[in-house]
């Protein structure tokens, strides 16, 4: 199952409708997207316009493939996964984000393994038509080392204590 995400705040309708296209042409029916609020309704895929986060977290699980608005938890969980993840960024000119920061995303991402980087609906339709090929392997832990979360632990204390003595 192929996985599409939008996210929440805006719509996203460039990304629905091409990955739309591409399944109505490739008569591909195992899609499911979550849509956010958006203006166009596909017709190839299976949608919501939102999920509860356990629901959510289960489809990412099953899937084969995300794709996703560039996103950063979108993107950590795929990485967490193992889970191949082609992100394509809201283009602020479009007024389908407030700023441009995705386009920074998927700059940082370009040489990420599992993670598919584009910027328009040729370069998306073009990763879709090589989506069996493309691969990832889990590479983040979802939780972070123990040796950092108790340097992290001991550096609260010391500044908490280093205020109560102030006060």
């Amino acid at each position: 199952m192929i996985l599409v995400s939008v996210g929440t705040q805006l719509p996203f309708d460039r990304l629905t409708r091409t990955v739309d296209a591409w399944a109505m042409r490739h008569g591909i029916g195992d899609i499911f997207a979550q849509i956010g609020p958006s203006n166009y309704v596909p017709s190839a895929m299976e949608h919501v316009d939102f999920l509860e986060p356990d629901l959510f977290r289960r489809l990412q699980e099953q899937c084969t493939l995300m794709v996703s608005h560039a996103g950063m938890g979108s993107i950590i969980t795929a990485m967490e996964l193992g889970k191949p993840i082609i992100i394509m960024a809201r283009d602020h000119r479009r007024k389908e984000h407030r700023n441009g920061h995705q386009f920074s995303t998927l700059k940082q991402f370009a040489n990420v393994p599992g993670v598919y980087p584009c910027t328009n609906e040729d370069e998306l339709t073009a990763l879709l038509e090589r989506s069996d090929s493309l691969t990832a392997t889990p590479s983040l832990e979802a939780e972070a080392p123990s040796a950092m979360i108790d340097a992290l632990a001991s550096y609260i204390g010391t500044i908490a204590a280093e205020r109560r003595q102030r006060d």
